[in-house]
């Protein structure tokens, strides 16, 4: 089959589309012909050499996919050839052919399209997982979404719309009219003020109950500055590096606060199953009717990934990259 590969760690130059073996069908996975695939940091990350794929996991680039089963493991019982799906893998999914774990793979509805259920799995599982399961949003609290525009980020702002928070986002300027039309009451241009006072200037001092960060150390004393009592600091990614030289860490037993850290590709198969059962059973009827919409920012050809990515590390995304396989 086709796929990206690449000979060394790096430059996202050295990516090419060249031939792989395709995946050996396991009993209870199903083999997947792509018509869509969306990129990630993660895959940034590890085509960079700075994120290892987990054990097991296929070497190749690619966490989410969208397809046309067509051919299905001896143990499948819940999906059939020529049936379209999507969902989220470990590895793999720059590629003619991917394999997915049936209780990972969700049933495509015809209201979207391959390009768009591709835009879901990834940004929209962990979003859900950092608002719900970690983040205990609940009605009318307050969060703080970092990185507002990118594909976590809007994702993220929808699912807390959905979930009545008032919500407050960081971003370029650029990209603050379309987190507000997403549903950020207060957008904040982190290159031109200090959001954590920003923050505590709205909130009159006592600022949000959540915050989703994925930049690490350069917001971490800020961070701590910006959340309120009981507040729960989530920390998705460290893009900013994971090395703080000094902070002021007295905030967290002043306020009472929750640290909390996670990334989902690591988690075990059945902590995944669970979320991606949890997320479908809340999210699926919210697509349906509107509330909630993958946002594509732009579409790649699959040869064309060395440019998608370089388009991704110039930050110049507002929600997902897609790559189009098929």
């Amino acid at each position: 089959m086709k796929a990206i590969l690449y000979t060394k760690s790096g430059r996202a130059e050295e990516m090419y589309l060249g031939d792989a073996p395709r995946p050996e069908v396991l009993a209870e996975y199903l083999l997947v012909k792509v018509n869509a695939a969306a990129i990630n940091r993660a895959d940034v990350l590890q085509r960079q050499g700075k994120y290892p794929a987990p054990v097991g996991a296929s070497s190749i680039l690619g966490l989410e996919i969208s397809g046309i089963v067509v051919e299905k493991g001896s143990r499948v019982q819940k999906f059939d050839e020529g049936d379209a799906v999507f969902g989220l893998l470990p590895g793999g999914g720059y590629a003619e052919f991917a394999l997915i774990h049936q209780d990972m793979a969700i049933p495509k509805p015809d209201f979207l399209s391959f390009k768009e259920a591709a835009a879901i799995p990834e940004v929209f599982l962990t979003a859900y997982q950092a608002l719900k399961w970690l983040g205990n949003l609940q009605e009318s609290e307050s969060v703080l979404i970092h990185a507002g525009g990118s594909g976590v980020g809007t994702a993220a702002i929808q699912l807390a719309k959905s979930m009545d928070a008032e919500i407050f986002i960081t971003a370029s300027k650029a990209k603050h009219e379309m987190c507000r039309k997403l549903g950020a009451k207060y957008t904040i241009d982190y290159e031109d003020v200090d959001f954590a006072e920003e923050v505590l200037n709205i909130t009159g001092k006592r600022g949000v109950d959540v915050i989703i960060d994925f930049i690490g150390a350069p917001y971490f004393g800020k961070n701590l500055r910006a959340i309120g009592k009981d507040g729960r600091v989530i920390m998705l990614a460290l893009l900013g590096g994971g090395k703080l030289e000094a902070a002021d860490i007295s905030n967290i037993l002043a306020k009472r606060l929750y640290i909390i850290g996670s990334t989902l590709r690591s988690r075990s198969l059945a902590y995944q199953i669970e979320l991606t059962r949890n997320f479908t059973s809340y999210a699926l009827p919210l697509f349906a009717n509107g509330t909630l919409k993958p946002i594509i920012d732009s579409v790649f050809k699959i040869e064309n990934t060395a440019a998608a990515h370089q388009y991704m590390e110039a930050d110049k995304n507002i929600g997902k990259i897609i790559l189009e396989v098929d």
